[in-house]
This record gives structure tokens, C-alpha cells and sequence, in this order.
């Protein structure tokens, strides 16, 4: 314990480090005050209707990814999903489109032109999304909650709710470039962490209202919420290593090489972002269709079940496809075999060239698969949770979108910190080995 608070002394000694964290810090708090903002016109007394909506289901799952701010209609109600399906287009454009893969191999300039792309496309889906939410918003709350009718309240409700999840998108980026990284994720997560003691609470008051054993089962949740908590922690980390052997080199007075070092192939190298992708798309039935649950019917009732079996089915198979498209993107055999072959390494047993290639290639599909089917097992854990009488907040934690994500950019944002300490001669945070988040390789 006296070393985790020197850690902490230490952290606070590097003026850059420091007021990376502060930095960041103050960008959340500006994201949290902003979500209990209200949208001008609307009385904030007589949401109880919209919160009930949001109470559970998928409703429940986009509510949490704006962090509360769907349920309040506040400016930030949209939140960052429309970007994040603004991503996956632009992403899934760079596998088909020639333009775009020119672009992804343009470096930095190729990296603006996508950005700059990914927010136009942002823009134009809040364009439809913002309508449609305001419409919910009409047929969920009386009349008497809207102080403002008619188009005059559409046009300016619609501005605000784009300007709003812009603003959000903004915030993300200024934590990316002057905070502590990771600025979309870490936002994402703050909004489901604010949810967690609620949940807790909730869950804790319902369990203890049973006649026998309420107590004990709250226990027994608790207890496999650590179980599951572990597991993520160790599907986020775990990794293979492949043995490589660096031949001697002399160069003047000096040897290079003559060692075998490993090259560290994470099981789970997309991270949560396979998660994330196939969420926002799940999303897609109920934009389309409606948010009024109650006259949703066919493909948009099947995909409103969240603890229906279509909607948990379709949803593993997506994060299965995003992890190995995820894994494709991050993951380049050709590049490590050539920077291997340039720096003198080799795969002992493996011929330089196409055949390293080809077992680098082999290797991650053979790791991958597993990976990926644990990463959707827990993700539809919560379902499960639901089933069997879980208070559909809590549910949300059993591993799922919220867990996965809570853990993945913990790990990143540790590791972050932990390589500003190491690099200034600090302890790092961990005594017994570096943290590995999932931009750690």
C-alpha cells in the first residue's frame, strides 16, 4: 500500500504527466455537466415517461452509451454513436473502395483526409438520427412538457442535438492530443461508470426486499462479478509469443544480435472495438424502425429483444467478423516479416520471407478464433444476467459492452501513465510486470 501511494507522489511530480491527467480530468467534468443539460423548450419534470423507456433493453444499452443523457434529452443526447458509426462506414469503405486505401496509405496526410471524411459522415447521420429522436421524444412526453412546438422547435432541437454530439466528438479528440489518450473510449466509459453505483444500489434494495437468501444471492453476484471481471482482464491481455532469432551482426568494434527475443501476439488485438462496432449496429433496426417499442413489429421487434435469442445471436456473429476485421486492420504479417528480415530476425524452423508470412498469418487466425468467440460469449452475458433475475442496470456489468469496455480502457489509460513513469525513471504501477492494454504491441 506504501508503494501505491508513492506511485500516486510520483505521478503528481511530472508537471507533464500531471497536467495531462488534470487536463483530462476537466474535459469529463465539462461531458458530465453537459449531459444534464436540457434541450431548450422541454420541461426537465416530465421525463419520467422517456426514463421509463430507457429503463431497460436496448433502449437501456443506447441510454448507457450517452451516459445518461438519452433519458434526460439532454444536448448530448445522440452521444458519440453517431461517430462511431460514422467509423465503421469509412473503415468498411477502406476494404472495398480503392480511394480510401490509397488514403490509409498516405501516413498522416491520408490519416486527416479520413478524419476529416469520417465527420462529414457523422454529420449526416445526425442529420436523420436527431429527427427521429425528437419524434420519439413527441410520442413518449405529453404535450404540456413542451414549451416550444411546431417546426421552430424541430430546426432548433436538431441543430442543438448535432452541435451537441460535434462538441462531444471534439472533447474526445482534445483528450487524445493533450490529455492521457484514448479520448472516444474514455468518454464512452464515464458515461458507464456513472451508472454503476445506481445499479449497484438498485440491485442491492431489490435483493434485499426477498423474503430468503436475497442477501446471500446479492453475495454470490458479487462474487461472479469478480470472476467475470478477471477473465476480461485476461482475455484483454492475454497474448502468444513467437520466438525470434536475431543472427550476429559486427559493426566496427561492436556485436548486434546473437539473441532470440519474442514477438508478443495478443489473442484479443482488437481490443473493445470490436464491441463497440457491433453495438452500434444492433442500434441500426430501432433507428430505423422506431423508438416507440410498443408498435415495433418483424426484424425491429426481433432485434428490440435484448435477451431474445436473434438479437444475441446476430450480435456474437458481428463481434466475431469485427474481431478478425479489427484483428486484419491492426495486425500486418507482411510488414513484421519484412521489419524481421531488415533487422536480421528470423522464426527458427521458418524460411525469411512468404513462409513467415504465411505462419504469422496462420498463427493469429488459430489465436483469434478463440479469442473472438470468448469476447462475444461475454458480451452476451448480460442477457443471461437478465434471465435469470438480475435487475436489468446491474445486468449490464456482467461482462457485455460495459464490462469489456470498462476494463480494455482502464488497462490503456494505466498504461499510459505507467509509460510516462518508466520513461522518467519511475516505479511504474505494476511491481510484477507491465500493464498490457490493448494498444500496448
Amino acid at each position: 500500500m506504501k508503494s501505491f501511494f508513492e506511485t500516486l507522489k510520483n505521478i503528481f511530480k511530472i508537471e507533464d504527466l500531471r497536467n495531462r491527467i488534470l487536463y483530462t480530468l476537466g474535459i469529463l467534468l465539462i461531458y458530465r455537466l453537459g449531459s444534464y443539460v436540457v434541450l431548450p423548450g422541454i420541461d426537465p419534470a416530465q421525463l419520467g415517461a422517456l426514463q421509463n423507456q430507457t429503463a431497460d433493453g436496448i433502449m437501456g444499452l443506447l441510454d448507457m452509451f450517452s451516459g445518461g443523457s438519452f433519458s434526460r434529452a439532454s444536448i448530448f443526447a445522440l452521444g458519440i454513436m453517431p461517430y462511431i458509426s460514422a467509423s465503421i462506414v469509412v473503415q468498411l469503405l477502406g476494404i472495398a473502395i480503392p480511394y480510401f486505401q490509397r488514403l490509409q496509405k498516405e501516413g498522416e496526410s491520408g490519416r486527416r483526409k479520413i478524419n476529416q471524411i469520417t465527420r462529414y459522415l457523422t454529420v449526416i447521420i445526425l442529420v436523420l438520427q436527431a429527427p427521429t429522436y425528437l419524434a420519439n421524444l413527441h410520442a413518449q412526453l405529453p404535450a404540456s412538457a413542451f414549451a416550444l412546438k411546431g417546426v421552430y422547435f424541430t430546426i432548433s432541437s436538431t441543430i442543438i442535438l448535432i452541435a451537441g454530439t460535434m462538441f462531444v466528438m471534439w472533447l474526445g479528440e482534445k483528450i487524445t492530443d493533450k490529455g492521457i489518450g484514448n479520448g472516444i473510449s474514455l468518454i464512452i466509459m464515464v458515461g458507464i461508470i456513472a451508472r454503476l453505483p445506481f445499479a449497484l444500489v438498485a440491485e442491492f434494495f431489490q435483493r434485499s426486499e426477498e423474503m430468503a437468501g436475497g442477501l446471500v444471492m446479492f453475495l454470490v453476484e458479487m462474487i461472479i462479478l469478480f470472476i467475470v471481471f478477471m477473465f476480461s482482464i485476461l482475455l484483454v491481455q492475454g497474448t502468444r509469443k513467437i520466438p525470434v532469432q536475431y543472427a550476429k551482426r559486427i559493426v566496427g568494434n561492436k556485436q548486434y544480435g546473437g539473441v532470440r527475443q519474442y514477438i508478443p501476439l495478443k489473442v484479443n488485438s482488437a481490443g473493445v472495438m470490436p464491441i463497440i462496432f457491433a453495438q452500434a449496429l444492433m442500434f441500426l433496426p430501432m433507428m430505423l424502425a422506431s423508438f416507440d417499442t410498443e408498435t415495433t413489429t418483424g426484424i425491429a421487434a426481433a432485434f428490440s429483444d435484448f435477451t431474445g435469442f436473434w438479437y444475441n445471436f446476430t450480435f456474437a456473429l458481428l463481434i466475431i467478423a469485427f474481431t478478425y476485421f479489427y484483428t486484419a486492420v491492426t495486425i500486418n504479417p507482411n510488414q513484421m516479416a519484412e521489419d524481421m528480415k531488415k533487422n536480421g530476425g528470423f522464426i527458427p524452423g521458418v524460411k525469411p520471407g512468404k513462409k513467415t508470412v504465411e505462419f504469422l498469418d496462420s498463427i493469429m487466425s488459430k489465436i483469434t478464433l478463440p479469442g473472438s468467440i470468448f469476447l462475444a460469449l461475454i458480451a452476451i452475458l448480460p442477457a443471461f444476467a437478465m434471465i435469470l433475475g438480475v435487475n436489468n442496470q446491474m445486468a449490464q456489468f456482467f461482462g457485455g459492452t460495459s464490462l469489456l469496455i470498462m476494463v480494455g480502457v482502464v488497462l490503456d489509460t494505466l498504461q499510459q501513465v505507467e509509460s510516462h513513469l518508466l520513461m522518467r525513471h519511475y516505479d511504474g504501477l505494476m511491481k510484477t510486470g507491465r500493464i498490457k492494454g490493448k494498444s500496448g504491441m
